[in-house]
C-alpha cells in the first residue's frame, strides 16, 4: 500500500510538471469588411467630393462594436452608423486601433460636426456638437483632405 501512495504522488508530480498552455499565444482572425453598400459625399455646391463603400452599423451590437479591434481599413472603406432617431452622439475608441476621422450627420445626412484624428485606444469621448442621426467614421485626415464642411451631404445606398 505504501508502494502504491508513492508511486501515486510521483505520477501527480510528473503530470503536474508538465509543459503548460497558460502561455499560449491566442490565435485572433482579422475582421474582414463586408461592403453593404456605398456613400456619395456632395459639397453644399451639389459637386461631388467621394463614393465610398460602407459597411453599416444598425443593431446594437453592430452600434457597440463598430470598429473595434480592426488592425487597418482601406481609404475607399467607412462604416456608417444609423440611430433610429436624431440625438446627441458621443463616440469613443476602445479596443479601436484605425486612427479615425468621425463625421456626424443630422436628420437630413447634413455634415453638422467632426471630430478629426481620433486617437486608438483612447476612451476618452468624443460628442457631437449638436443632435445627430448618422455618425461616419473614416480613416483619420480624411476630413481635412477631402475639405468636408459643416452643411457638406451624404447620400448612400444599401445593397
Amino acid at each position: 500500500m505504501k508502494r502504491l501512495i508513492i508511486l501515486l504522488c510521483i505520477a501527480t508530480a510528473l503530470v503536474s510538471c508538465g509543459e503548460s498552455n497558460n502561455n499560449a499565444k491566442v490565435q485572433t482572425a482579422d475582421i474582414a469588411f463586408t461592403k453593404e453598400g456605398e456613400l456619395t459625399l456632395a459639397k453644399v455646391s451639389g459637386e461631388d467630393i467621394v463614393t465610398l463603400d460602407i459597411e453599416f452599423a444598425e443593431t446594437d451590437y453592430e452600434i457597440q462594436t463598430g470598429l473595434m479591434y480592426r488592425k487597418s481599413m482601406k481609404e475607399n472603406q467607412a462604416m456608417l452608423f444609423i440611430f433610429p432617431y436624431s440625438r446627441p452622439q458621443s463616440f469613443y475608441m476602445k479596443n479601436t486601433y484605425i486612427p479615425l476621422d468621425i463625421i456626424y450627420l443630422d436628420e437630413n445626412k447634413k455634415i453638422v460636426s467632426f471630430q478629426e484624428n481620433a486617437e486608438p485606444l483612447n476612451e476618452a469621448g468624443l460628442p457631437s456638437e449638436v443632435p445627430a442621426m448618422y455618425v461616419l467614421e473614416v480613416n483619420a485626415g480624411l476630413a481635412e483632405k477631402w475639405l468636408l464642411e459643416i452643411g457638406d451631404t451624404a447620400t448612400f445606398v444599401k445593397f
